[in-house]
């Protein structure tokens, strides 16, 4: 017959050592424990890569219209425009704006300036 304190203990035991498989544990307050290391899953914004995509096809956009003056560019649009439909997204998504009219004469003086 096992002793009802043996029983618990192991008990507690096997708690624990479910505890630290899943990556937790007794960690000190101000001390870089194990959970500073895992990742944490969880739901994740979408703000941060949209305006990551938003930006970078703002940047392209601007360093094109720079490159290739806005004039020329505006001609690619438009024939990109007389394509098929992916081609039509394309120049919708291309279309000068601007905020990229703004931004390309920065890239324009920034090409300029002497290295």
């Amino acid at each position: 017959m096992l002793d009802p304190q043996i029983q618990d203990f192991r008990g507690r035991l096997t708690r624990i050592e479910r505890i630290h498989r899943r990556g937790g544990g007794f960690e000190a307050a101000g001390t870089l424990g194990r959970s500073s290391y895992t990742r944490r899953v969880g739901r994740r914004s979408l703000l941060r890569p949209m305006f990551l995509v938003v930006s970078s096809a703002l940047v392209a956009k601007s360093i094109l219209i720079a490159q290739i003056g806005e004039a020329d560019y505006q001609e690619r649009v438009g024939r990109l425009n007389q394509g098929t439909q992916i081609e039509q997204v394309g120049a919708y998504v291309m279309q000068a704006d601007p905020v990229t009219l703004w931004m390309s004469g920065y890239v324009r003086e920034l090409l300029k300036a002497p290295l």
